[in-house]
């Protein structure tokens, strides 16, 4: 099938939806990658680079400061709710665009495509990257492949990720960690429940502890970031007539900045003492860095007072190669993911029009 075009000198809330009408769940997001090489590939200003369903394009200026505008071609799985809109393909009520994606993030993406079309002669130079598999498990992610393949081309001097924040500065991110906690029993049959020791009554306790768990508020930089402790999959049992001799609980842990991912555990493994306990997975936050001096040009071009970004995203990548890095994209963050997953048409517009602004002083 041909590629579909993408429209990237038009009105960038319309690209958005084309974004969105371009199915791309993780693992599916060849579709999309395509169109968005495609579109990048008829840029003659640009360096275009591809790595699987990863796209890095580049401007060549010799400016004495280099951007990276950064954004996730892939979403969550389509809502399986009757009647939600926030799917695929897009719907529009209004001045209103839903579908899945629109908050995060097609939107953002749509807005690192427009200004890659619409700067010819931007006043820093600029890396555009999109990438497929963030919304799954680190391993997978196409950024992360990216750093390991081909480093060079996502040095820069400041890092933006187009994540939606509502057009608000989010200085760096929360870090997250997951764990498995296992308790065990003995099986025997429902009648003779006496016979064994039923594993999912154990767990009890591990939910127990975590209920009254009071999670922090940790300044870092300035910033104050909310932490959050909790168990967020269970699973145990065979059969409606045994009693479960296992039960796991999932538990995720999303820790301020100020920590590794070592003190992270370190702390979750005390609050679980005694239990059977495994760390998963795991991903450090990022400090704000809104003291570099791209950062601080930004923030006061964008004219908001900065928060702390809650939840996980790439800009804890950035971060731990040396490249300070926010997030600043449109669209309501709390929406994302949602059945009803939306964003206003303005609000696209208005985050091009901040970055344009500032790409082009």
């Amino acid at each position: 099938m041909a590629t579909p075009g993408l429209d990237t000198g038009g009105d960038v809330a319309l690209l958005t939806a084309a974004l969105i009408d371009l199915e791309s769940v993780s693992g599916n997001e060849r579709a999309v990658a395509d169109a968005v090489e495609a579109a990048l590939r008829a840029m003659e200003h640009l360096d275009v680079h591809r790595d699987g369903d990863a796209i890095v394009a580049r401007t060549r200026l010799g400016r004495a400061e280099r951007v990276i505008l950064a954004g996730h071609l892939d979403t969550v799985p389509l809502p399986t709710t009757p009647g939600a809109r926030g799917t695929v393909p897009s719907v529009w009520d209004g001045e209103v665009l839903y579908g899945r994606g629109a908050t995060d993030m097609k939107g953002g993406v749509a807005v690192q495509l427009a200004l890659a079309a619409a700067l010819t002669e931007p006043h820093r130079d600029v890396t555009y990257v999109f990438y497929d598999h963030e919304e799954v498990e680190g391993s997978k992610s196409g950024l992360g492949r990216l750093f390991r393949n081909c480093p060079e081309l996502l040095g820069g001097d400041f890092a933006i990720l187009l994540e939606p924040t509502n057009g608000t500065v989010e200085g760096g991110c929360n870090g997250t960690t997951r764990f498995r906690v296992t308790t065990r029993g003995v099986a025997a049959h429902s009648a003779r429940a006496w016979m064994g020791e039923n594993a999912i009554h154990s767990a009890a306790e591990v939910l127990a502890r975590l209920a009254a768990h009071e999670p922090a508020t940790v300044d870092v930089d300035g910033l104050l970031y909310r932490e959050s402790l909790n168990a967020v999959r269970i699973t145990g049992g065979i059969a409606g007539n045994v009693i479960p001799d296992a039960c796991e609980v999932e538990i995720n842990y999303r820790f301020a900045p100020d920590k590794t991912v070592a003190q992270a555990e370190a702390y979750v493994l005390e609050l679980m003492d005694g239990f059977e306990i495994v760390r998963t997975d795991g991903a450090p936050g990022a400090r704000p860095g809104l003291n570099h001096p791209a950062a601080a040009s930004f923030v006061e071009a964008v004219g908001a007072v900065p928060l702390p970004k809650y939840g996980w995203t790439d800009v804890a990548r950035f971060s731990e190669l040396g490249v300070p890095a926010v997030n600043f994209g449109p669209g309501d963050a709390l929406l994302a993911h949602s059945d009803d997953e939306h964003v206003p048409a303005q609000a696209v517009r208005d985050c091009l029009a901040a970055l344009k602004r500032w790409l082009s002083e």
